[in-house]
């Protein structure tokens, strides 16, 4: 890694995709098909709305998420993953992988201790 870590590559993957709710958000778009603004609300209930758009307007500058505005009335608006995007893919189910490892782990944790305390 350099020594300056706004040039480090960590850095800069880790600024384009964490955030509480990115990941999520690029989980339900890696599904395959396109979505509104507010199907992915519904899918994400406690995202604010302003949330929601920050992030999805971030993505898009990052060209990992594609929004299509259709000309019609009231307009529509689809977000969908780009094929960029995609290559995110294999990074997300590793981290979600290891966090539900990191959830077992910590329950099984937490389980013995409360075991030695009735002990």
């Amino acid at each position: 890694m350099q020594k300056n870590p706004a040039q480090c590559q960590f850095v800069v993957a880790l600024d384009s995709i964490v955030g509480k709710w990115k990941p999520i958000i690029l989980y339900h778009l890696l599904q395959g098909k396109p979505l509104r603004f507010n199907e992915l609300r519904r899918l994400l209930p406690d995202i604010t709305q302003r949330m929601l758009t920050l992030h999805l307007r971030e993505l898009e500058e990052e060209e990992i998420v594609q929004r299509v505005i259709y000309p019609q009335i009231p307009p529509k608006v689809e977000y969908s993953i780009t094929e960029y995007g995609k290559s995110l893919s294999p990074v997300l189910e590793t981290l979600h992988q290891w966090g539900v490892a990191h959830i077992e782990r910590k329950q099984l944790k937490k389980a013995k201790n409360e075991q030695k305390e009735t002990d």
